[in-house]
């Protein structure tokens, strides 16, 4: 099993990373790989919808993006991590999400999803949603835990005290490692549910 961990947020070690750390301890106790990249900190732009990508499978812009495609592609689960900012994600953080779902065009089915985000007080519910679409929209099944995937603290190092929220993150951890398993088992013995050809639909006609 291979895990890849969308970090979004610019700072190093911070509250972010704790609840992170608190996943890698429970896959790695469990055989699961498990890799970390930090997207916060860096330069990403937004899609610009050049449907370039249709052409080339890959990204316009040649950066972060086109560097996580294969690692995505080879993952059979993926966290997605993140501040809280105005009751959203990081900026950053979206843009690199829209531009590798889009542009990259692998069969995303059964690969596990999980978000996870951090906040001061308020806007968890918002952005845990947010991100949540994202595997929504790909036949990506999404992995729960006993509360949804927050973690709170404001200054660095201050969600080291929020003893649920990392409980929380190791049960995430737990219950990802198990539908991924399981999943790899249903693969083995039925193979993926039956596919039909996508009927697309536009409202204006």
């Amino acid at each position: 099993m291979n895990v890849l961990i969308l970090n979004g947020s610019p700072r190093i070690n911070g509250n972010t990373s704790i609840a992170i750390r608190e996943m890698e301890k429970v896959f790695k106790e469990s055989d699961v790989e498990v890799e970390t990249v930090l997207i916060g900190n860096k330069d990403i732009r937004g899609c610009i919808a050049c449907m370039s990508c249709s052409k080339t499978g890959k990204c316009v812009f040649n950066d972060m993006v086109n560097e996580i495609a294969p690692k995505f592609e080879k993952a059979d689960g993926l966290v997605v991590a993140s501040p809280v900012y105005y009751a959203s994600a990081n900026a950053t953080l979206i843009a690199c999400l829209d531009r590798l779902f889009y542009s990259t065009h692998f069969d995303k089915s059964m690969k596990v999803g999980a978000s996870v985000v951090c906040a001061r007080r308020g806007g968890c519910s918002a952005t845990f949603d947010e991100l949540n679409k994202y595997f929504t929209i790909c036949n990506m099944p999404i992995a729960s835990s006993q509360y949804w995937n927050s973690i709170h603290g404001r200054e660095v190092g201050e969600a080291e005290m929020d003893d649920e929220g990392k409980q929380t993150m190791r049960v995430l951890a737990r219950n990802m490692t198990f539908l991924m398993k399981s999943i790899a088992l249903g693969k083995e013995k039925y193979g993926l549910p039956e596919v039909e050809e996508h009927a697309w639909t536009h409202f204006i006609r």
